[in-house]
């Protein structure tokens, strides 16, 4: 059983991290609740971790997990350059970083080996991947009604490749702009 102040807290740590995707810093607590100090906010971040409400990662600072996340089967996949909307592009094969994703919500197997490409040009608005986007890919056959994305020997890497059962076909997923 939470006090008042502790559920204000844990509240407090949830929207914060959903609108800033980062958890407060015990400065951050401090002066969102007024407290004296920062040992203040560290006091009361220890006492949730007793009742068993968040979990700290030693060593490493904003590194107040809740333990629901704890349990995902998460994977950092690899970022490697961009992929053209549109527009072919040079992707190298050095990672451009990493994005850490839980495999049950991707729908992914542990066994894959997913990457991302970051989305540059607009040719597939259409399917609701715009520029900047991070798309995630591993390497297996198609499926019917994939997107995929595509580089045939000889030719132009083609994103929006569409799976279909009875052939290939490429086909951009921006609709018509009215003329």
């Amino acid at each position: 059983m939470l006090t008042e102040r502790q559920q204000e807290l844990l509240d407090f740590l949830r929207v914060y991290q959903r609108q800033q995707g980062v958890m407060p810093s015990t400065r951050d607590i401090q002066l969102h609740f007024g407290f004296a100090s920062q040992t203040a906010a560290m006091s009361h971040l220890k006492a949730l971790e007793r009742k068993g409400v968040i979990r700290r990662l030693a060593g490493k600072a904003r590194a107040v997990v809740f333990p629901e996340v704890m349990e995902r089967e998460t994977v950092d996949i690899p970022i490697f350059g961009l992929i053209p909307a549109g527009f072919t592009a040079d992707n190298p094969e050095h990672s451009d970083g990493n994005l850490t994703l839980d495999l049950r919500t991707m729908g992914l197997s542990p066994r894959s080996k997913p990457f991302a490409l970051k989305v540059r040009g607009d040719s597939m608005t259409g399917a609701h991947i715009i520029q900047g986007d991070y798309v995630i890919l591993e390497q297996r056959d198609p499926r019917p009604k994939d997107i995929v994305a595509a580089s045939w020997t000889g030719k132009q890497p083609s994103s929006g490749t569409l799976w279909t059962t009875a052939s290939l076909s490429s086909a951009p997923r921006t609709p018509p702009t009215p003329t």
